[in-house]
């Protein structure tokens, strides 16, 4: 994808040095364009913590990329292997819900498990590291290119008027390297000149669909207008959405799904309109030790301040935040919810469209 016509990751590794990983600041989108350098585990676990990065596969290769940053730093103060499950173990409780973090920590520490030298285990881990982004980017690109048939058979259904896609939240590139889950049928169809429009949700509290989809949408050219969140139901029942598409942070092996809070809202209100409701997500996002999302699954609580206050720029080019509530009302800050998979119409992968059951998910991921 690309930012004032030049091609961007939302990581990579820095040109000059390679000790040292940088990504794109999701904070100070969509004001301010800004990068951040990553030199320690420490840094790669702050980044996840803080949204600097944000969205289950960049959250995952960031936190790969932290292993071999904490390999870097590795003095010999204790054993190889015993510091190796140390730094895994404390890069994966950067964030609990995203599943992808703990999966690709725990590939990397399994590849690492029969090294002794510094040196090898350093190569390796940046091999490893470089391999899963580049995983990611194809297993995206992939899903876009499934996603975009469902696109595009509701627009022969249509006579080539736009298609009206609903999304939540912030799953496209930035959230996922390059293309994106959700946004990727939306960008394989844009480039293949199927006329489309996307209503993205603003995504309270962080405003991710406001401030990052939005953002995502204007620099690649595509059709879209910003809605509140509660607005998606309106336009549901007046015809006015022909398909939604979300992402996940975590799917179990029965097809529940853990996306950011308000997703089981707009699958309600899609099923009630007979409004097809899809879920996009790469293999990294299941957890097959799940079997029941809504009482399995950890809902990460955030601050309070996220709620009460809220950013903006004003007309001078200065970015403010401005408290929105009165002092001292409590907050409940739930970071995601669990739609059920009777509400999911079916989740597109890398490996193709399934429905959201034990059955047809195992028959795409037999391994």
């Amino acid at each position: 994808m690309k930012v004032n016509g030049l091609h961007y990751h939302t990581i990579w590794v820095n040109e000059n040095d390679s000790s040292v990983i940088e990504v794109i600041d999701q904070r100070r989108l969509p004001f301010v364009f800004e990068t951040v350098q990553l030199k320690t585990e420490t840094d790669a676990f702050e980044a996840i913590r803080n949204m600097t990065v944000r969205g289950a596969p960049l959250i995952g290769v960031t936190g790969a990329f932290g292993m071999y940053l904490a390999l870097i730093n590795y003095h010999e103060t204790i054993p190889l292997q015993e510091y190796i499950q140390e730094k895994a173990d404390y890069l994966k409780t950067a964030r609990p819900t995203a599943v992808n973090l703990a999966i690709l920590i725990d590939e990397m520490v399994d590849a690492l498990r029969n090294y002794t030298d510094k040196e090898s285990v350093i190569e390796l881990a940046l091999k490893m590291a470089t391999e899963m982004k580049n995983r990611e980017i194809s297993w995206s690109e992939q899903i876009g290119e499934y996603g975009c048939e469902l696109i595009e058979a509701i627009s022969k259904k249509k006579n080539g008027e736009p298609v009206n896609i609903l999304t939540h939240c912030n799953a496209g590139w930035l959230a996922c390297i390059d293309w994106g889950t959700a946004t990727a049928p939306i960008y394989k169809a844009f480039l293949k000149g199927i006329p489309i429009h996307v209503w993205v949700d603003e995504t309270r509290p962080r405003n991710q669909g406001a401030r990052l989809t939005a953002w995502e949408l204007r620099q690649a050219g595509v059709p879209h207008t910003v809605i509140p969140d509660n607005t998606g139901g309106h336009l549901m029942q007046h015809g006015m959405v022909d398909i939604c598409i979300v992402g996940s942070d975590r799917t179990t092996a029965t097809g529940d799904v853990a996306n950011k809070i308000g997703t089981y809202l707009k699958a309600l209100a899609a099923e009630d309109n007979q409004v097809p409701f899809y879920v996009a997500l790469p293999s990294s996002t299941f957890d097959f030790n799940l079997s029941d999302g809504i009482n399995e699954i950890p809902i990460e609580q955030r601050d309070a301040s996220e709620v009460n206050q809220m950013e903006g720029i004003s007309p001078e080019g200065k970015i403010h935040t401005v408290r929105i509530m009165p002092e001292g009302s409590p907050v409940a800050n739930y970071g995601f919810d669990v739609t059920p998979a009777r509400l999911v119409t079916g989740l597109v992968t890398e490996r193709g469209i399934c429905e959201a059951n034990r059955e047809s998910i195992s028959s795409l991921f037999q391994k």
